[in-house]
């Protein structure tokens, strides 16, 4: 039966030992020095012992040397490293099996047999080993050794299960405590000997601490900086947000273009506590980026440019070559009536071939005029309100002779529109596109023009089902002169631009859609409220 008296002096022993290992701890004692307070309680309360703490290493699976007042160095040097295993002693037993082993005799137990030799040589007998379990599992063992053959009795149970728990919270406050100084450590590196300028603010960005990169970047010392607010010493260029850019006007007067980014530090409420500031000097890639936009900048004009002659020459070759023909006409047929007395018939003949040449070429006066105007932004219109469905009809009534001449058909669909446009223009545009379709369609083939309406605008769309647009072709349907490589004498290749110029300069726009083999679909959008391009002379 145990003794009161004893439990007695376990228990004030045990409440010194806690109270002076708790001091320890708090006040930052190395972990050897806990450990060996720890292993020398034990011994003063059960005399004749002697007491090793092993530590657990997770990665090698060993047990490294933690503490052993009284044993022998030489004992204790050799099981530093100890690999755990079922049969490596009582202590790699006990942390591979995570159970307490008790080795009454070392010569007889069968754990021991590597290690009965160097066990006799230092006189030791027993040894009872128990598992250290810290926060995440097995940390250490707790051993004590006799140096006769020994059972541990239920206080000698009781005392080492209480100083193993105090090792654990030892060990796992070094292991915490060591974590957070290798953090701050690493911290203070990351911060110190950064290249980025940073500070740690307040969470108002009052400044704190700065390090020696942002100090140099702002020309100003620590203590100039202290307790400046960040958002007042740089000037945003925008909204407060992370990241952000800002403007520093330099001491030496420089103007710096930077890019901060905050980060916020919780406290244990979650609310910050502190902010991370990560200053930018980008004025150096700023410059290389205007320089770069300036460099391209001037190359795109240099290409507009040189593209603009070649379009002015492409164009005069292109007049040249449309007005040549019924000038030509004009000529022949002038000179055919003023040097021969021609018939009544042919001189009428002949003065029908002029008044068709001189309309070819006011008609082509006037596109490329409209052409002019529409890029210069003066094109006179006159918009009114306007029922769309009476323009496609007078538009289909027009060109009901070219289709019956072509073996076309019209199809007219749709439901009523209003808008407000140019009559004349869009009737221009709507002659244009359905003669196209009519054109280029297939004998036996058909054009349907629908009208319709989409949110505050009116749209007509021409179907055809002839021969449509290879996608090479779409991209230059808007190329003025350019037909597309059809071999025609209708038209000089303004039609499609110009009505493309037409509708936009009414506030509207015009879409093309084509397949080969499956026919092109014109979809001419026009606003039903009164929203003339800007710009453009309404006169």
């Amino acid at each position: 039966m145990t003794d009161v008296r004893d439990t007695t002096t376990d228990t004030e022993a045990l409440l010194r030992a806690q109270s002076g290992v708790l001091e320890q701890i708090a006040g930052g004692a190395p972990l050897a020095e806990v450990l060996t307070e720890v292993a020398t309680t034990l011994e003063r309360l059960m005399p004749g012992c002697h007491c090793s703490i092993l530590l657990l290493d997770v990665a090698s699976a060993t047990l490294r040397h933690g503490a052993a007042p009284s044993l022998p160095a030489a004992y204790s040097s050799s099981i530093d490293g100890l690999s755990i295993g079922r049969d490596a002693g009582s202590c790699g037993a006990a942390a591979y099996l995570g159970v307490p082993v008790v080795a009454e005799d070392v010569t007889t137990d069968p754990r021991w047999v590597r290690y009965r030799a160097l066990a006799g040589a230092h006189g030791l007998r027993s040894c009872w080993s128990t598992p250290i379990r810290g926060r995440d599992g097995v940390v250490g063992t707790f051993a004590v050794y006799h140096e006769r053959s020994h059972q541990p009795s239920p206080r000698e149970r009781e005392l080492v299960g209480r100083l193993t728990h105090l090792a654990s919270v030892a060990i796992d406050h070094d292991a915490l405590f060591g974590a957070l100084a290798d953090s701050e450590e690493r911290f203070r590196r990351a911060f110190d000997d950064n290249v980025v300028g940073m500070a740690i603010t307040e969470p108002d960005s009052a400044v704190t601490r700065t390090n020696a990169a942002l100090r140099d970047l702002l020309g100003r010392t620590e203590y100039e900086l202290a307790g400046v607010r960040l958002d007042e010493l740089l000037n945003a260029s925008g909204p407060p947000r992370t990241p952000y850019e800002a403007k520093l006007h330099h001491p030496d007067g420089r103007t710096l273009d930077l890019v901060v980014s905050l980060s916020p530090v919780a406290g244990p409420d979650g609310v910050p506590v502190r902010m991370i500031a990560n200053v930018l000097d980008v004025t150096q890639r700023r410059a290389a980026e205007r320089e770069r936009r300036a460099r391209r900048e001037a190359d795109v004009a240099r290409q507009a440019a040189e593209q603009a002659s070649r379009a002015k020459t492409d164009f005069v070759a292109a007049l040249g070559h449309e007005l040549r023909t019924p000038l030509q006409a004009v000529t022949g047929f002038t000179e055919l009536l003023g040097s021969l007395d021609l018939p009544p018939e042919r001189r009428r003949a002949a003065l029908d071939h002029i008044s068709t040449a001189a309309g070819h070429i006011l008609a082509m006066v006037d596109d490329i005029l409209d052409v002019a105007r529409i890029e210069a932004r003066a094109l006179p219109l006159h918009p009114a309100d306007l029922d769309v469905a009476t323009v496609v009809t007078d538009v289909v009534h027009l060109l009901e002779p070219l289709a019956e001449a072509e073996n076309v058909r019209f199809v007219r669909d749709g439901e009523p529109a209003t808008a407000h446009c140019d009559e004349r223009r869009l009737k221009q545009v709507l002659l244009n596109l359905a003669g196209n379709a009519v054109r280029y369609n297939r004998p036996g083939g058909t054009v349907t023009v629908t009208t319709g309406t989409a949110p505050g605008a009116a749209v007509v769309t021409v179907t055809d089902d002839g021969r449509g647009i290879s996608p090479d072709h779409l991209r230059r349907l808007f190329t003025p002169f350019d037909r597309l490589g059809v071999d025609t004498e209708q038209g000089i290749g303004l039609g499609l631009p110009l009505a493309k110029g037409l509708i936009e300069a009414m506030g509207g726009h015009l879409a093309v859609t084509s397949a080969p083999g499956e026919g092109t679909t014109v979809a001419v959008t026009v606003p039903r409220r009164k929203s003339v391009a800007a710009n453009h002379n309404p006169r």
